[in-house]
């Protein structure tokens, strides 16, 4: 035996960056360096990221691409036949004919191996859990700052546009119907028309959590007990004391979380499903799995509803501390739209004041500790510096008693949120005021093992900055108030840093474009105050959701694929967030085409297709692509061509940063197109030189002579040989391991260990695998001790396709194997091997591998094991 383990996950936030030129660097490709670690989830513990449960996709077409109702049910009784025939056990969750022809099972780990030898299973995905985004609230006086950064507010009031007719569905946490914003009752004649809660209050898919509950209690009425839908449907359209985006649609809420904790993917297909049976226009899904593939089933299922003409809308993820490849499904589909978040300009906060002159103080409640007063002074004391990075961690926890009567300031950094405020609670505070560590505001959680009760809010950095230095001169006192102030967002206008990174694994360019999500004032359920201020993509998706529908309704009869377009030829690309002052544009592959801008889309009179350009690996040279301009105005326009780059970067699960020598040629210099007419041109794409396993990306400008509107059209690719990543890496734990389970703990065997499992309970082999970037195929075949193939043809045990990357450095999966070889053979669909001495060997096709070069694939070969049953 040689390690075991246990773990779990911590994120913490991007700080600044700075350029340091590199004399060794390629021609036009510079190193962008940190002057702080950046973003990273990472605690050096192990994880586990196994699923639990799985869906099994038959071979039949769904309805929606053409299928037959009567041959998805006889797919899914035929696999019912060959599961019993074959021993495999299993409880069935949901079934799919509409858009996606399966099933969704729970099924024993030694078990998932046999179903893709199944008769009629064309593959097998895990079902992956999906948490409600963390949010943080605050009580904020406005959303208009937020309208006014896309357009919206003209698109309202100088376009006259209001989203009226259009049908929106919100797939969240339900809708408080109830809010007088969102039309205040539901049914029919209301504002909120359709909808259905798929789970009920007390589900929560989460087995990690003490409120555990994985049994679905379904009911017609889809009330919000959580918040977050009804904040994400108040930016899509409440009209009252928040305005939103298309303040005139109706809605349907297909509620899938219970009050708390997490939903699965197979429950959100069936809302979609719904929603395409209720006729709605828009789908917004604020939720989603990170790390995922456009192969996953609701990335699939997702395309499918636009096939049919839905545009959905998606969030592109919270994942940007885990680094690149970090975007997830539904908005990986490629007919999706999948957004990123950027922050807004202004943010409205409560307040409390400082001595001697009473400064005014903006903060932001800590999620996790009760609600801070709005009367009272009170004495401040600092508990570090302004430069101490570990500020009341345990380390250094301030000494009993040493905090009595006071508030405490604390910075952030090193530790849990959680920790700091405990340690200040022990020491005597009445109240905690926390500090950022870079530039701008945060939202703070200081949840944790026990209860923390006394209040803990979140100021800036130049705020607490501020505090500090008075209280390096003498006393300080605060004062709390019952006001609020609108303060500027140094982030104001750039990508949160929440916001996950693409490209797509298949080299996709995703996001396709961002809306402010990052401190967002909406609506919220009566019961909690009525409105609230949350951060996440799921706040910027809502914001493209309602600008569609305000196109809709402009554009009359517009496809799915016409308001793509047309949204990313007017976005504007925002200059990079780590360091915006150098005048370098963010990322393609965490922008997009840039900031929705919807009043330009509006009145745009040009779509240029493709509106995207993913451009593949650079070690096919240069790119060429056609790009066709439509005109639709009255009169012929010359357009001037041009291109500019964005930052690249490199690594996966830790970036780093670095200019771009991409250039890009056209066919010729400028392109006239008459009016109603088309016209085509060339640009040939010539990918940057670096870094190592980088992406690149930037945009195409065509710029109208005379002036008026320009249109982009983004593009991005990889630099040099995609599949020069490593996929299996060995992390700090040495992946990969034979292992076996023992007390809920997996436990490493070694070449030494002379192992022998009885193939009973969960006495069998597992394969921990940490995959650095995602797997088209994993295949484990099966030996003998003396080298030879327990089969001639039929030695594979366990076979997958398309799977995630791990989310850190240290996390995991784990594939069990029960001792039988896949038999694709009839109706014997499996055989066990008999009892010896026998090693596996593990071979993973990386993303967009060629199956027949060898140079492609990865392998591993385990240490060797008994077998011996009772």
């Amino acid at each position: 035996m040689k390690a075991k383990w246990t773990g779990l996950v911590l994120i913490v936030a991007i700080l600044a960056i700075s350029i340091v030129p590199a004399a060794s660097a390629q021609e036009g490709v510079f190193p962008l360096e940190p002057l702080a670690p950046p973003p990273s989830a990472e605690t050096g513990e192990m994880v586990d990221e196994t699923p639990a449960a799985w869906f099994v996709e038959l071979a039949s077409a769904p309805l929606a691409d053409g299928g037959s109702i009567a041959q998805t049910r006889a797919d899914k009784n035929n696999f019912r036949s060959a599961a019993r025939r074959n021993n495999i056990q299993f409880t069935e969750r949901y079934a799919f004919d509409t858009l996606w022809n399966g099933l969704s099972i729970s099924v024993k780990p030694r078990d998932v191996s046999k179903l893709s030898a199944l008769p009629g299973v064309k593959a097998v995905y895990p079902v992956f859990t999906v948490q409600i985004p963390e949010t943080t609230q605050a009580n904020n006086p406005d959303l208009t700052t937020a309208l006014a950064m896309t357009g919206a507010d003209i698109a309202q009031s100088e376009l006259g546009y209001n989203g009226a007719g259009i049908r929106v569905a919100v797939m969240d946490t339900g809708i408080d119907y109830d809010h007088p914003d969102l039309g205040g009752c539901f049914g029919a004649g209301c504002r909120v028309t359709k909808g259905w809660d798929f789970v009920g209050d007390s589900f929560n898919a989460d087995p990690t959590s003490p409120f555990y509950n994985p049994v679905p209690s379904p009911d017609p009425f889809p009330d919000d007990c959580n918040g977050h839908g009804t904040h994400v449907a108040g930016i899509v359209g409440a009209s009252g004391d928040v305005v939103g985006v298309a303040p005139g649609v109706t809605f349907g809420a297909y509620r899938v979380f219970g009050c708390s904790g997490s939903t699965t993917a197979d429950i959100m297909i069936a809302a979609m499903e719904m929603a395409l049976a209720d006729n709605m226009d828009v789908l917004n899904m604020s939720i989603g799995s990170s790390f995922t593939w456009p192969q996953y089933p609701t990335a699939v299922a997702a395309d499918r509803l636009v096939q049919k003409g839905m545009v959905v809308v998606a969030s592109i993820g919270n994942s940007g501390a885990n680094g690149l490849y970090s975007a997830g499904a539904p908005g990986l589909g490629k007919d999706v739209i999948g957004v990123a978040s950027f922050d807004n300009t202004h943010v409205a906060l409560n307040t409390f004041t400082i001595s001697p002159d009473n400064s005014l103080i903006g903060y932001a409640p800590a999620s996790g500790s009760p609600l801070p007063p709005t009367s009272g002074t009170y004495p401040m004391a600092r508990t570090g510096t302004a430069t101490t990075l570990n500020d009341a961690c345990n380390a250094v926890a301030p000494a009993p008693g040493s905090l009595t009567g006071m508030v405490a300031l604390i910075r952030r950094g090193t530790c849990t949120f959680y920790e700091k405020a405990f340690n200040a609670e022990q020491a005597g505070a009445i109240a905690v005021v926390l500090y950022n560590n870079s530039a701008g505001r945060f939202s703070a959680t200081v949840a944790g093992a026990s209860a923390i009760n006394i209040p803990v809010v979140s100021i800036s950095d130049a705020e607490g900055a501020l505090i500090d230095s008075r209280l390096a001169l003498g006393a300080v006192d605060m004062t709390w108030t019952d006001q609020f102030g609108t303060f500027i967002n140094p982030t104001g206008g750039l990508i949160s840093s929440f916001s996950s990174y693409g490209l797509s694994p298949d080299l996709d360019l995703k996001p396709d474009i961002g809306a402010p999500g990052g401190l967002i004032r909406s609506t919220y359920p009566l019961e909690a105050g009525g409105y609230a201020t949350i951060s996440g993509t799921s706040m910027s998706s809502p914001h493209v959701a309602g600008a569609v529908a305000l196109f809709l309704q402009a554009r009359t009869g517009s496809s799915p694929a016409e308001v793509r377009d047309a949204l990313l030829n007017s976005a504007d690309p925002k200059n990079w967030s780590l360091n915006p002052g150098i005048g370098l544009l963010d990322h393609v592959h965490r922008q997009g085409a840039g900031m929705l801008d919807i009043d330009d889309a509006i009145l745009a009179t040009t779509i240029v297709t493709p509106s995207k350009i993913a451009t593949g690996e650079g070690e096919a040279g240069a790119f060429v692509q056609t790009l066709t301009l439509q005109n639709f105005s009255e009169s012929g326009v010359t357009y001037n061509l041009s291109y500019v780059n964005a930052v690249s970067t490199g690594g996966v699960i830790t970036p780093s940063f670095f200019g771009s020598n991409a250039f890009v040629t056209f066919s010729s210099a400028s392109v006239f197109v008459p009016a109603g007419g088309t016209a085509d041109v060339t640009a040939t794409i010539n990918p940057a030189t670096g870094p190592v396993n980088g992406q690149y990306g930037g945009y195409i400008v065509f710029t109208p002579q005379g002036g008026g509107q320009a249109y982009r059209v983004p593009f991005a690719g990889f630099v040099g040989d995609y599949q020069g990543i490593q996929a299996l890496t060995p992390t700090i734990y040495g992946f990969p391991w034979l292992a076996y389970l023992e007390d809920g703990f997996y436990n490493q065997l070694t070449d030494i260990d002379d192992w022998t499992f009885t193939m009973q309970g969960d006495d069998f082999p597992y394969i921990l695998l940490h995959f650095e970037h995602q797997v088209q195929v994993l295949n484990v075949e099966i030996f003998k001790a003396n080298g030879q193939p327990v089969h001639p043809v039929f030695n594979t045990a366990i076979y997958e396709t398309y799977l995630p990357r791990n989310a850190t450095t240290t996390s995991f999966f784990a594939f069990a194997w029960d001792g039988n070889r896949l038999h694709n053979n009839g109706n014997d669909n499996v055989k066990a091997v008999p009892d010896g001495q026998y090693y596996l060997v593990v071979t993973v096709l990386k993303a967009n591998g060629d199956p027949d070069n060898p140079a492609h694939w990865e392998t591993w070969t385990s240490p060797v094991f008994n077998i011996d049953r009772p």
